[in-house]
């Protein structure tokens, strides 16, 4: 019995251990990344591809979710102005409800789930058959056409695939108010415009920016440093897309407070 709450205190003392390991692990991960982003060689030709992988294959499954959110968003909101007999603020609510919040948060969640379990899977399965270490024989640097280059290319591809999401989720709640409210395609998109502010798209700009980097961030991190075979690629590519998406809502949280506080100066 005495001994008992020894090996549950080591068992805890190696759990500890492991975890701000891994915090160190990631952090020089990191460092590397900016190390050697600025310095040559640089990987154009990958970085584009990269790009077009990313919101290419991407555009099908944003579009339809895009375009469902604002549908359902609008019938669900619909309601409740009816109460107060102010259905005709339905397009400043859902412009203000997609761009501040809606339109990121989805689009990185997505994201997230196809981008970031792909890279995690693809460089995963590049380490555990060791073609990462051939790279490196052969005068290559893998973290530079890897890893810079993917994590490039989602911080590029992310705002833009938002503003696109922001557009299909507006054009869905068009279809549902002009079917309901026969509001015409000029009067909901100025009274869109009319509600949302410079603030509004610029902070959901520079938050998606963080959003890519940390999807791209996170799925090449897990991607390379998995192993145990095909089993480490798996559990490579699932715990990257937990990750991005638990880092995804802490960032949500942090930019909604930064912003609340521009908007009260």
């Amino acid at each position: 019995m005495a001994g008992e709450p020894n090996k549950k205190d080591k068992v805890l003392g190696k759990r500890i251990d492991k975890f701000f390991m891994g915090l160190e692990n990631a952090y020089k991960f990191v460092k590397r990344f900016f190390q050697e982003v600025w310095f040559p060689p640089y990987e154009f030709k990958e970085v584009i591809r990269q790009c077009y992988q990313i919101g290419w294959n991407s555009l099908p499954l944003i579009s339809l979710t895009g375009f469902i959110v604002g549908v359902v968003f609008t019938n669900q909101s619909r309601p409740s102005l009816a109460e107060f007999g102010a259905t005709s603020w339905l397009p400043a609510l859902i412009s203000i409800a997609v761009v501040r919040a809606m339109g990121p948060l989805v689009t990185a969640l997505i994201a997230a789930g196809k981008v970031g379990s792909s890279i995690g899977a693809e460089i995963g399965s590049m380490k555990v058959t060791e073609q990462i270490d051939a790279m490196e024989v052969s005068a290559t640097n893998p973290f530079k056409f890897l890893v810079v280059s993917r994590v490039l290319a989602s911080t590029f591809m992310i705002p833009i695939l938002v503003l696109y999401t922001d557009f299909v989720a507006l054009l869905g709640a068009f279809v549902n108010v002009h079917f309901n409210e026969l509001v015409s395609l000029s009067t909901f998109f100025v009274q869109v415009f009319d509600a949302i502010s410079f603030l509004d798209i610029t902070s959901s700009m520079i938050k998606s920016l963080f959003f890519g980097f940390t999807i791209g961030m996170v799925g090449c991190y897990k991607g390379y440093n998995s192993t145990k075979g095909t089993e480490g690629v798996g559990k490579a590519a699932n715990s990257a897309v937990v990750m991005a998406m638990f880092l995804i809502f802490i960032e949500e949280l942090l930019s909604l407070q930064v912003t609340n506080f521009f908007r009260q100066l």
